[in-house]
């Protein structure tokens, strides 16, 4: 008699021992159910659920982590007050520069790179675990969510369906409602589909998340994102990983002139100069990862973007002076010898 349950887990098929619940089958991948999300055929289990749903015969299992994809101090200013930081969906940041987790040689750098920065948010991705080695290191083994927020994004989703899945799996591996949410056009581009990022924001506000969206730099469309309940616009300044500075620096400013929630740009940051620049048009944040990731010394990059951002801020609080057709001295004529 056949005492094995035929099922299929991450893509994989596999037989288990019968009777078996969720928790069972954590326990014999060897993966910690506090570090986990797990779907069932479409329909996420919740936690405290693991120890009572059974598995079945034909049964489609998931179980994703998050995966690559510190307190900075305000300095005072000039005139002797404290910067105050800026704030999403009722959490106050300090830093002003968001880090991603991909493309880094190892979690050992990028961790370093996380501090060297200052960064107080990081973005994660949500993908599955590694069933074959389940003892490999993990994000969480370098950067520890309780000293850094973990965004969980939406990277490599092309429709609102898979972006919704993907961040629901998210909060239930890790528990939080912040997110980002990016909703890809095509591969080439990967410039976001507003579309489909609209709707998906739409329904994620609806089942209680705080989403922070990747967008066009299109004003129209941001303004439409946040009356949808966008916490956070998120126009990018070129094509994901382009390195290629910001492009549109007006329709950025619109952005940044129009909304009533925090404006931050999102890929193609290439250099420090691109990030003071997105600072200085009045953004309240910068997100990069490629710029820092794929840098020489990606330690040494992101303490250059660190000061970046916040000269790039102070640049912009000091207002900076008119612009003007023809030189003007800046030493009087009167007097001359």
């Amino acid at each position: 008699m056949d005492r094995t349950l035929p099922i299929t887990v991450n893509g994989e098929h596999r037989r288990i021992r019968k009777p078996a619940t969720v928790v069972d089958l954590l326990n014999e991948l060897g993966q910690d159910p506090n570090s986990v999300a797990v779907e069932r055929n479409l329909e996420i289990v919740p936690k405290s659920a693991y120890e009572t749903t059974e598995l079945a015969s034909g049964d489609e299992i998931e179980v994703v982590h998050f995966v690559g994809g510190g307190d900075a101090v305000a300095e005072e200013s000039a005139t002797g007050t404290e910067e105050e930081g800026w704030t999403v969906a009722g959490r106050t940041f300090r830093s002003r520069l968001i880090v991603g987790t991909g493309k880094y040689k190892d979690y050992e750098t990028n961790a370093r790179a996380v501090a060297a920065a200052g960064a107080e948010i990081v973005t994660v991705a949500v993908r599955r675990v590694n069933l074959s080695d389940p003892d490999k290191p993990r994000l969480t083994d370098f950067l520890d969510p309780r000293e850094v927020t973990f965004l969980p994004n939406t990277a490599g989703c092309f429709t609102a369906e898979d972006a919704m899945r993907t961040l629901r799996l998210a909060r239930e591996a890790g528990g939080w409602n912040l997110v980002k949410l990016e909703v890809l056009g095509e591969a080439k581009s990967l410039y976001p589909d507003m579309i489909e990022t609209i709707r998906a924001t739409e329904e994620l506000v609806k089942d209680g998340f705080d989403v922070m969206v990747y967008c066009a730099d299109d004003p129209i469309a941001a303004k439409r994102l946040e009356d949808v309940g966008a916490c956070a616009i998120m126009p990018l300044g070129a094509p994901i990983g382009s390195g290629l500075g910001i492009q549109n620096p007006v329709t950025i400013r619109m952005i940044v002139e129009q909304s009533s929630v925090p404006v931050l740009v999102d890929a193609g940051v290439g250099c420090a100069s691109d990030a003071a620049g997105a600072m200085e048009l009045g953004c309240d944040g910068v997100l990069m990862n490629t710029a820092i990731a794929e840098a020489k010394d990606p330690v040494l990059m992101a303490r250059a973007m660190k000061r970046a951002v916040e000269a790039g801020r102070d640049s912009y609080l000091a207002g900076r002076m008119a612009k003007r057709r023809y030189a003007d001295p800046s030493s009087p004529l009167a007097g001359l010898i």
